[in-house]
């Protein structure tokens, strides 16, 4: 018998790990279970098709589903997985019964958090994850007028300025100060504000959700600074593990609520691996566990324990975290952490920090780029970074996650060389400019 490894989930983690099991043991009998009708489209591309940036649903999926069926993996659809019995090596799929496995692989995504107020049964909630039904919600955007999102989440600030470009009257709630505020500083969000002012969004921070209103379907919402009318409720709460099915089998639950893995992605259940967001990783740097990062995550995460479920042998290191978003008319982005993860976590560091261009300053089209670096006292070894701009923020979030795991310093950032070429990049470069004023700054405060 060839070796069988079973899959449940099909979103990136899991098709990943699909991948990763015939790349390591070509000949293993691959099987997916999945409660949705579809596998392996971008969820992440949904709020760009609502706010007319893309023209189609289609082109987010990967592949065809025959494309599955040729690589060997056998995909079964709207099939859902209820119970996990590590010691007997079986899954229980409704409908089926006990199905064998000799590896399995946990890709169980997430779910949003209960906002946890009256109301959450009414019509007109929009969680966004299905692409099926964001079909569907498409085609009541058409004659909606006015929407209110609920917490300026990375999918909640993604779905409001896609909503305005839609030109829908929106309305954020947030109860923090500022939007991301959990993950973004407060000067890198600045100017997303004001765009979004721009494009006409009411936001309404400091202010907490108290109830939906409706009858059978929502018509407001109530909330600490008063009634808000509205025809639709996208509702963005943070991401949460859906661990419950390994919760129940008695594999280790992490303090995120997500499932503990080692670098191999093997659970504590022998046989078992775990990938995406129902995992919980560490940060590279302080070790805190972190649960809900991205669709690139997930799926490198899959090929890792895909891997290894298949036989052979693959590491999935601790995060640097390169993240960027498009928010209003700007592009936000980082790595690792800023200043306020960092006061939060009593990390002391120096800063420095950088308005720059990012191309030549009389090529057309030229943009600014705000770059902000933290780095640790004393050795000036890089630790966090965030940044604001127009174009170039995603490419040098990935650099600066590079350039934290591997230890550089605000030294080797202030003498990098850089691409000059006016079409796509400016002469100074705005990373080695921020290097070199926190090096400025350390200089005349005699600190260096």
């Amino acid at each position: 018998m060839p070796h069988k490894t079973v899959i449940v989930g099909g979103g990136a983690g899991g098709l990943g790990a699909a991948g990763g099991v015939k790349a390591a043991r070509p000949d293993a009998e691959v099987v997916v279970y999945t409660e949705f009708e579809d596998v392996a489209y971008s969820p992440c591309g949904i709020p760009y098709v609502h706010g007319k940036e893309i023209d189609a649903f289609e082109k987010l999926f990967l592949a065809t589903k025959e494309a599955y069926v040729e690589a060997g993996i056998d995909v079964h659809y709207q099939s859902r997985v209820s119970a996990i019995d590590p010691k007997a090596r079986t899954v229980t799929v409704e409908g089926r019964g006990a199905v064998s496995y000799d590896t399995l692989v946990l890709a169980t995504g997430f779910d949003y958090a209960d906002p946890g107020v009256p109301g959450g049964d009414l019509e007109g909630l929009y969680y966004v994850k299905n692409i099926r039904a964001a079909m569907e919600w498409d085609k009541v955007l058409d004659s909606v007028e006015r929407a209110v999102v609920v917490h300026a989440t990375p999918l909640g600030v993604e779905m409001t300025t896609s909503l305005a470009h839609r030109g829908i009257e929106t309305h954020l709630i947030d109860p923090h100060p500022w939007p991301l505020a959990e993950m973004a500083d407060p000067d890198i969000m600045a100017p997303v504000e004001e765009s979004w002012r721009e494009l006409g969004v009411h936001a309404h921070f400091n202010t907490t959700l108290k109830r939906f209103i409706g009858q059978g379907r929502v018509s407001a919402v109530d909330t600490s600074d008063g009634e808000i009318p509205c025809d639709l409720v996208v509702v963005a709460t943070h991401k949460v593990p859906n661990a419950g099915l390994a919760a129940a089998a008695g594999l280790e639950i992490g303090s995120t609520g997500g499932i503990v893995v080692d670098e191999r992605m093997a659970t504590s259940a022998p046989g078992v691996f775990a990938v995406g967001d129902c995992t919980e990783i560490p940060h590279g740097l302080t070790r805190v566990p972190l649960q809900g990062l991205t669709g690139s995550h997930a799926y490198a995460q899959g090929k890792a324990g895909g891997t290894n479920a298949g036989g052979g042998s693959r590491t999935y290191r601790a995060v640097y975290v390169p993240w960027g978003t498009p928010a209003g008319k700007w592009v936000i982005g980082g790595a690792s952490f800023g200043e306020t993860t960092a006061t939060a976590l009593g990390i002391p560091y120096v800063l420095g920090q950088a308005q720059g261009i990012s191309r030549a300053r009389y090529y057309p089209g030229v943009k600014p780029v705000k770059v902000k670096l933290l780095a640790e006292p004393g050795s000036l070894r890089l630790i966090g970074a965030q940044m604001v701009g127009q174009e170039g923020i995603k490419e040098r979030a990935d650099f600066l996650a590079t350039a934290v795991r591997f230890g550089l310093t605000l030294h080797d950032l202030g003498t990098m060389e850089n691409v000059y070429s006016p079409a796509i990049g400016a002469l100074n470069e705005p990373i080695a400019m921020a290097a070199n004023n926190g090096l400025d700054e350390l200089r005349r405060a005699g600190k260096l």
